[in-house]
């Protein structure tokens, strides 16, 4: 698992996390995990999965639908394309 090293944190930044971290009842280190996971793992971000899921439901699509879909599509591979 990656480290990461925070240089040049304020002390009154450093006391602030440590506070943080009591109060939530855990150390300083699992509050920064926190932290950073939140900040760039938010919990309101769209779910591409579960916005696709939804949308398909919306419109009546079911199961039945995408495999009559998977049955009549082309499995023929792609030519590649030639530059020349």
């Amino acid at each position: 698992m990656p480290a990461v090293t925070i240089r040049n944190l304020s002390d009154e930044t450093h006391r602030a996390l440590k506070v943080r971290a009591a109060h939530h009842g855990r150390s300083a280190e699992a509050e920064m995990r926190d932290i950073l996971e939140a900040a760039v793992r938010p919990a309101e971000r769209l779910r591409l999965g579960s916005a696709l899921s939804a949308l398909s439901r919306k419109a009546g699509l079911t199961n039945a639908d995408f495999e009559a879909m998977e049955q009549a599509r082309d499995k023929t591979p792609a030519t590649p394309m030639n530059f020349e």
